[in-house]
């Protein structure tokens, strides 16, 4: 699972299929909210806001 911004999905992507072997889904975390869970404020290669999950 990665959180990332904008910028950094792509990487996110490619990452996630390097590891899975498979295409991930991607959250848009500004238009799902989850209820037990709060996802991180950052992306996780830069300090811009978190904007998707790919999972």
């Amino acid at each position: 699972m990665y959180v990332v911004c904008k910028d950094h999905v792509e990487i996110a992507i490619d990452d996630f299929v390097d590891v899975y072997e498979e295409a991930p889904d991607i959250v848009d975390l500004e238009k799902t909210h989850f209820a037990n869970w709060e996802p991180p404020a950052h992306c996780e290669h830069c300090q811009a806001s978190a904007r998707f999950l790919v999972v």
